[in-house]
């Protein structure tokens, strides 16, 4: 389980930086970015596994 989060939150993040990079949307980047870091095994996560 912690491997397929950690897999979906890089997912977010590099989905987040492709926003704001070639759409330049900044706030649905960050978002996205941010719900990378939530989802996330390391650190900060809102499933605790």
């Amino acid at each position: 389980m912690g491997t397929l989060l950690w897999l979906i939150a890089v997912a977010l993040v590099i989905g987040g930086i492709y926003v704001i990079i070639a759409r330049r949307q900044i706030v649905w980047g960050i978002i996205l970015i941010i719900l990378g870091f939530l989802v996330g095994p390391g650190g900060v996560s809102i499933f605790h596994v």
